[in-house]
């Protein structure tokens, strides 16, 4: 008895001790930070410029060099959907002057699907790579701040005049707006459609100035708006701007460190009566796998159509190939009688 109570206190001091090392291991990575300091990430960040691309290659488009440059900086991650997303945006901004895109990606690596898309627009862009920090993988939130951030280092190294802008891949932009931005002088605020429980996120406007705000989930905030609501002149970007990993008070964190006052913001969208964005978001898909023997497919020349698609299909993530294991994918040649690819096989 006694021998197994030594043992006990002996094991409890040991997850104790160990317990210890681990906190003060921890801390010292800066992996238990409580700071609100938002500059401070708190696990070092591999961001990778991919590329940058300064050039205006649409022939449609004439460009003015009196029309100020927007930034529009959106924030991606990979799914089934990000490639149609950004396609979708992209065919946006491709009607708009004196843009240039930059396009943050939270993954690791340069992703040649979305290398491939900011090449066939002709817009000038910038990619880069900017993964989120270990300490929040495990969840959503907060998501593409470290993209925003990235994007946010590059302008302040590389750029002294233009707008910015924030725009997710899932946005619907009315191309009105973008005429609108270049008039922004320190801060510009507007509607945002389809947010939270009032179907809109506003600043209230009277005689010209902002006078409150119209938002569903106020939350204590200094400016209750969304990320597309706003845009900001470089020139007022200063060296204080971030943005914290804080959910829900990104973008109130941010324009707060930009030492924003409520009179300072200029409305737009005729005195912020009209929608020209929406935050419109894409059902999510599981990203399924199919049971498919590729390989073997390969062998019969009459479906090698059919096996580039598969591999179109798994190269933009809309669906993984298993030869072992998934779905069981049929082919159907009438209305009646369809069959297998193993039984094709």
């Amino acid at each position: 008895m006694k021998l197994f109570k030594l043992f006990k206190n002996t094991f409890a001091m040991a997850v104790f001790l160990s317990a210890i090392w681990l906190l003060f291991t921890w801390s010292n990575l800066g992996m238990l930070s409580i700071q609100t300091d938002s500059r401070s990430i708190p696990v070092a960040v591999k961001n990778k410029l991919c590329n940058v691309n300064f050039n205006d290659e649409r022939p449609h488009i004439t460009n003015s060099t009196s029309l100020k440059m927007i930034y529009y900086v959106t924030p991606t991650y990979p799914r089934p959907e990000q490639v149609p997303e950004l396609t979708r945006l992209a065919h946006t901004l491709m009607h708009v002057p004196r843009i240039h895109w930059i396009v943050a990606d939270d993954q690791p690596l340069c992703s040649d699907q979305v290398s491939s898309v900011l090449r066939r627009t002709g817009l000038p862009y910038t990619h880069i790579s900017s993964p989120k920090p270990f300490i929040y993988k495990s969840t959503n939130f907060p998501r593409g701040v470290a993209n925003r951030r990235v994007a946010l280092n590059w302008l302040q190294e590389n750029v002294a005049e233009g707008v910015l802008y924030f725009g997710d891949d899932d946005n619907t932009v009315d191309l009105r707006l973008f005429d609108e931005l270049r008039n922004t002088k320190k801060v510009s605020m507007f509607p945002v459609g389809l947010i939270g429980e009032y179907g809109v996120s506003s600043p209230i406007v009277k005689d010209g100035k902002v006078v409150g705000f119209f938002d569903s989930w106020p939350a204590s905030r200094t400016f209750p708006v969304d990320m597309a609501g706003f845009a900001v002149n470089i020139e007022f970007l200063k060296e204080t701007a971030n943005m914290p990993f804080i959910a829900g008070h990104e973008e109130d964190r941010f324009l707060v460190s930009l030492d924003l006052k409520v009179e300072d913001i200029e409305p737009l969208a005729a005195n912020c009566t009209k929608v020209l964005v929406w935050h419109t978001k894409t059902v999510k898909h599981k990203k399924p796998t199919l049971k498919i023997n590729i390989n073997k497919l390969n062998t019969i020349s009459k479906y090698q159509n059919f096996v580039n698609l598969l591999k179109e299909t798994s190269r933009l993530g809309m669906a993984e190939v298993n030869a072992e294991a998934g779905i069981k994918s049929y082919v159907t040649r009438n209305r009646k009688t369809s069959e297998t690819l193993a039984d094709i096989l």
